[in-house]
């Protein structure tokens, strides 16, 4: 199978091996760079930097898009497969990607993006500590 465009690459070979919506995020927000370019080595040697960053941004900003589209249930879930795999427990791993904030984030977000994703990292909090609180709760 030749792949057409190196946004197809990224997405058949590289995300695909990072698991769950939040993790993608949080794969991509993690190559970029402070100036707003993206930095990953291969992908920019086999493309060029420029259509490499270009590809990384468009995935990025699809990744927010689908966190931001997908209903807190399944994020839930999402998170707890993510948070078991990095070894962290659930509430450290939802803390540790609210104070990255607005570095979560793709260059130029739609307006309110921040503040939306916040908000998902929020209510996703206080369900992972209910859902603590209520098997503590049971097993008193």
């Amino acid at each position: 199978m030749t792949l057409k465009s190196a946004f197809e690459d990224l997405s058949r070979t590289t995300l695909r091996a990072v698991f769950g919506c939040l993790g993608k995020l949080e794969y991509l927000a993690g190559l970029r760079a402070h100036e707003g370019d993206y930095e990953h080595w291969g992908f920019g040697k086999v493309y060029g930097q420029a259509t490499a960053n270009k590809a990384l941004g468009t995935a990025h900003q699809e990744a927010i898009s689908e966190v931001l589209s997908t209903p807190l249930g399944k994020l839930l879930a999402d998170v707890e497969n993510s948070s078991q795999t990095a070894g962290i427990e659930l509430e450290a791993y939802l803390e540790k990607m609210s104070e990255r904030g607005q570095a979560l984030l793709p260059e130029q977000p739609g307006p309110g993006t921040a503040r939306h994703l916040s908000s998902v990292l929020h209510a996703l909090l206080a369900l992972a500590r209910r859902r603590e609180w209520d098997a503590t709760r049971r097993a008193s």
